[in-house]
């Protein structure tokens, strides 16, 4: 799904892809501060639905696989991982992108299983080499998705947190294609947007939001998902600083 701006032109499921997994068309800046929840469909952080495995050991533990995406191995499960981090200690996560580096505080105990969730695949490099897909000016940038595409995942999908916070500048937030279907993407919020509370929001910037701006601004072209980087945006790693 794509997530509209101003004039909201496209498909406001911004999460993972559109409705469809993947961002819609990008068309337009958004304004900072108003509420463009409705009509909007079209800049929705959105992302294709995942279909779960059945591949579990016996203690329930995720088993990973390996899929070839894009000419690169990628990690699948079957199941969310169990649990990994400390849900009353506090974490940070450094994003180091080919534009800079985003320092972000994970809201652990506001959405423990998101947090869970990013820190497990963080740890495990699902992020490292990935692209930012979709970026809209005034909005957001979307990455997480090793496929590039904006319809890939980690394999599984998890339930949605409820977090009582807006979406404001820095804000980061799980993509999905409708409740309960978050996986591996997620997005930061360029400017305050008035989405309407349907993204698990884990994570605020503390530092880099000149990151932020730069890959927000940065040239694109259309595509499935809306618009991506002309000079791909590379995840060069992400560090988790915690227990």
């Amino acid at each position: 799904m794509a997530l509209s701006a101003c004039t909201l032109l496209g498909n406001p499921n911004f999460g993972q892809p559109d409705a469809t997994p993947t961002a819609a068309t990008d068309s337009g800046s958004t304004t900072s501060g108003t509420d463009q929840s409705a009509g909007d469909s079209g800049l929705l952080p959105t992302q294709p639905a995942t279909q779960p495995g059945n591949n579990t050991t016996q203690s329930g533990a995720s088993t990973p696989q390996v899929q070839v995406s894009g000419g690169r191995s990628v990690k699948q499960w079957s199941v969310p991982p169990t649990q990994v981090i400390d849900s009353a200690a506090p974490y940070t996560a450094v994003i180091n992108t080919s534009a800079g580096s985003i320092t972000v505080e994970l809201l652990t105990r506001e959405a423990p299983k998101t947090v869970n969730n990013f820190v497990f695949l963080a740890r495990e490099g699902f992020y490292d080499n990935v692209i930012f897909h979709r970026v809209i000016d005034g909005f957001m940038i979307q990455g997480g998705d090793p496929s590039g595409t904006g319809s890939g995942g980690p394999g599984y999908q998890f339930a949605d947190e409820p977090v009582s916070r807006p979406y404001t500048r820095g804000t980061m937030a799980m993509a999905n294609a409708g409740p309960n279907t978050n996986g591996s993407q997620f997005f930061l919020m360029h400017a305050d947007y008035g989405l309407p509370p349907n993204y698990t929001i884990f994570g605020q910037a503390i530092a880099g939001l000149e990151t932020i701006d730069a890959i927000a601004t940065a040239e694109t072209r259309p595509n499935a998902e809306g618009s991506s980087p002309v000079s791909p945006v590379v995840i060069n790693s992400v560090e988790i600083i915690g227990q």
